[in-house]
């Protein structure tokens, strides 16, 4: 694979607001995990909850794209320079030739659950819900799209956990095909009821702060979060995508393979295409949800693939597990660690279950991180590993 230029990237998720709030919390250990407050009765349980969405001040330009997901994607437009590098990716090679590909689970369903709510005597939604905009899993591109000014290819990609990790292999596939020549990637997932209840009626919800590969692990903590990337063929980068791996096993709705079949696959397929071996990944960021059968057969692949020398955590401890937005969340995180030269370890985790290998670490480090690789595993085996280098020009 030729490699690709992260000329600019942002996150925003429960720890803060951009990228030196995301590089602060996870060297000082701090958690942005709270006890839920969401829904008229909320569910028993901690979650990783954006602050400020509520009060944010709405552009009247944008009114009919006004919902909880579409507030997120603009808070964290406004991080890090984010909407200065896509302006002027824009001025370099025309709005028609930036695509958008975004990774969503369950877009502005929020605002469609909240319309049914609240229902006229007639069946129809409430005059101020009538937006066609927001009732569709297109919504979150649409928004961006309009408010960017970003007149390329705009996908939606919508494979649960692993939809903003996706972003980038699509992206890479548009660029190296000639239809772009720059892509926005990125994701956002807000909570709603059918997120807590839905993973609730799954027995997946812990009543605890998520506590991944630990022996007692009791399930997931759910989150939200906004994250973007600019990619191009060439320039000054703060980082280079330099492999993706992706693979669909479709063992079960919602149970990985029991010998991680496609995790397998997808890991090979994102080490050939960066031409390295296992043992050159510096840092390995994992999907390390906290639910039983994740942890327990990630940990088991990532004992058996790779040498001890590798420093592997999950973050979710952080910020809680936030469905389509951790893939591209987590992308930033690994690029965090490459700017930063720090592994974060693994928050809220005391023992580490059997299975897992030398690789698991608890406590972050500060090492130089010259390639971090980063592993996001959806509902109905849909995975996605993404690899990227440090490097100024390549």
């Amino acid at each position: 694979m030729i490699p690709l230029a992260v000329t600019a990237f942002t996150a925003t998720s429960a720890v803060g607001n951009g990228n030196a709030a995301h590089a602060a919390a996870l060297r000082q250990g701090r958690s942005g995990l709270r006890r839920n407050d969401f829904t008229a009765q909320p569910l028993d349980t901690w979650i990783g909850r954006v602050a400020g969405l509520e009060a944010l001040d709405w552009p009247q330009a944008f009114a009919r794209h006004d919902c909880r997901n579409n507030r997120l994607a603009w808070l964290g437009l406004q991080q890090d320079g984010l909407r200065d590098a896509v302006e002027d990716a824009i001025r370099r090679h025309g709005a028609a030739r930036v695509a958008l590909v975004l990774g969503t689970s369950t877009s502005s369903i929020g605002a469609t659950e909240e319309a049914y709510a609240r229902l006229g005597v007639d069946g129809s939604f409430p005059p101020d819900l009538r937006r066609p905009e927001v009732h569709t899993p297109h919504s979150l591109g649409l928004f961006v799209a309009h408010a960017l000014g970003i007149a390329g290819p705009c996908v939606t990609v919508a494979t649960a956990c692993s939809s903003s990790a996706k972003v980038f292999a699509q992206a890479e596939r548009l660029l190296r095909l000639g239809i772009a020549d720059a892509a926005l990637v990125g994701g956002v997932d807000t909570l709603c009821g059918s997120v807590l209840f839905g993973f609730n009626s799954l027995e997946l919800v812990s009543r605890e702060p998520c506590r991944p590969f630990d022996v007692a692990r009791s399930g997931i903590s759910l989150g939200e979060a906004a994250g973007f990337a600019l990619l191009e063929r060439d320039g000054a980068a703060a980082a280079w995508l330099i492999g993706h791996g992706e693979s669909s096993d479709a063992h079960h709705m919602s149970s990985p393979h029991p010998q991680g079949l496609g995790a397998r696959l997808a890991i090979g397929d994102a080490l050939a295409r960066a031409g390295i071996a296992p043992g050159d990944v510096d840092y390995l960021n994992l999907h390390g949800t906290a639910s039983q059968k994740n942890d327990e057969v990630e940990a088991a692949l990532i004992a058996e693939l790779f040498p001890a020398t590798l420093a592997a955590s999950s973050t979710k401890g952080w910020t809680g597990h936030t469905l389509g937005a951790a893939g591209i969340l987590e992308a930033v995180i690994c690029l965090l660690a490459l700017r930063e030269g720090f592994r974060p370890g693994t928050l809220n985790t005391t023992t580490l279950d059997p299975q897992c290998g030398p690789q698991l670490r608890l406590q972050g480090e500060y090492t130089p991180v010259g390639i971090a690789m980063t592993q996001s595993f959806g509902f109905g085996g849909n995975n996605c590993v993404l690899v990227f280098a440090q490097g100024a020009r390549r």
